[in-house]
């Protein structure tokens, strides 16, 4: 698969009516080193986009022949994968709603605009063009890794008395077969942690934590990996949530109305998709269908009951429990207890607790508000602004500065907002 182009590499069209406007958005894009066409027409855009390849495509809300949003919903079928930012003087519900309906806008920026955030905007627009483009190079890459194997057992089917002597080179082949799979799902995730730092770091924990119970479970070789391949594809169908909604359900997903829970319902079934296609078994897909289920046979989709459960399947929810809850660890691993015999099976619970008796103490921490961030607090998770940009990572040590900073540019956003820190 071919390397992301930088970020400054990728090309932005930028469309405004307002001449003055426009050349203030085209310098700002020079001075930071981005390369922008612009143009006053709507129509000379269109004609544009039909010629060349653009990362972002910026347009004014108000012109003459047509307004931005009719404008950015014509760009969407040429250039489906640029990022579409809309500029506005006056951001009113109707505006909001149509383009919500259109699916058409990434982002809103308001006039007059900070021009630290309209760069920050042009920066994570940029990344999700690059994210789409690398999804799409993926899957290509994927569907012909499953031909190639696909043309490989056939002809090992054909030929299986002639090859029988050179058992040792077939199986060198398939352990270089595996590892370009695994290395596939590794990319794969690594694209989620850039898209989405929190869903990547979930998939992370699980993934160590399924590792941990394998190595003590005694999981025959098959059911081994398919647990490796569930624990990291479980929740690649969140790809698509915006981060606001994903933060919400794994925050309180009693707060979510029924067209968000529906939303989150779709992912978790295009995980189980993606799983299928890349695993034409089944098998690693029927794992993570089967994570949601419960012991006690109340779960869903199917209302499997106890060992109708498979086992890996039954560690995937476990794992996913965890990683995927926001309270302290504690309380996590209190909550998984009292679950066990309900939720969880009490075997699998009890090859948790001792996987976490050998894990090294984690840190512990607590839930503040904004208001009591003092300097000296180390940061237990991330700080990210309204658009998604990190501002703080975790780990991070908070000074008089960094706060005055962080409070100036993001009060608004983080006032109702609560935060972690290592104590």
């Amino acid at each position: 698969m071919a390397q992301p182009s930088s970020a400054k590499d990728e090309k932005i069209l930028v469309l405004d009516d307002d001449e003055i406007i426009l050349i203030a958005l085209a310098e700002t894009l020079r001075h930071d080193g981005y390369q922008s066409t612009t143009t006053q027409s709507p129509l000379e855009a269109l004609e544009i986009m039909g010629r060349e390849k653009f990362a972002v495509v910026i347009s004014d809300q108000r012109m003459a022949e047509m307004t931005g949003l009719e404008f950015l919903q014509e760009a969407a079928k040429i250039q489906p994968t640029a990022s579409r930012i809309l500029i506005t003087g006056v951001l009113t519900l109707k505006t909001v709603i149509d383009a919500i309906n259109t699916g058409e806008i990434f982002r809103f920026v308001a006039k007059p605009w900070l021009r630290e955030d309209l760069l920050a905007t042009i920066r994570n627009a940029v990344q999700r063009h690059q994210l789409l483009e690398a999804n799409a190079s993926l899957q290509v890459s994927t569907m012909n890794l499953n031909a190639q194997l696909s043309e490989a057992n056939a002809l090992l089917h054909q030929k299986i008395a002639e090859l029988t002597r050179r058992n040792d080179e077939i199986e060198n082949a398939r352990e270089l077969i595996r590892r370009n799979f695994e290395n596939s799902l590794e990319l794969m995730q690594r694209i989620v942690s850039v898209y989405h730092p929190r869903l990547g770091d979930e998939t992370r924990v699980v993934t160590d934590i399924c590792e941990k119970m394998i190595a003590m479970d005694g999981l025959d070789r098959e059911d081994s990996q398919i647990l490796r391949f569930a624990a990291r594809l479980h929740n690649m169908g969140f790809i698509g949530v915006s981060r606001t909604l994903f933060d919400k359900a794994r925050d309180n997903i009693a707060l979510l109305d029924e067209d968000e829970l529906a939303l989150i319902e779709e992912s978790n079934l295009s995980s189980q998709m993606l799983a299928s296609e890349i695993d034409p078994s089944g098998k690693v897909s029927e794992t993570i269908r089967a994570s949601h289920e419960r012991w006690d046979g109340k779960g869903l989709p199917s209302g499997l009951k106890g060992e109708e459960i498979p086992r890996a399947a039954r560690i995937l929810a476990i794992a996913s429990f965890y990683a995927e809850s926001a309270k302290p660890e504690n309380e996590r691993i209190e909550e998984i207890l009292s679950l066990s015999g309900t939720a969880f099976s009490t075997d699998c619970v009890e090859l948790f607790m001792r996987t976490v008796k050998t894990a090294a103490p984690a840190k512990r921490f607590r839930q503040i508000a904004f208001a009591e961030l003092r300097p000296g607090m180390v940061l237990a998770k991330g700080i990210f602004s309204s658009s998604g940009m990190l501002v703080l990572s975790e780990g991070h040590a908070l000074t008089e500065a960094m706060l005055e900073r962080v409070k100036r540019q993001n009060a608004d956003v983080y006032g109702n907002q609560k935060f972690f820190v290592f104590y």
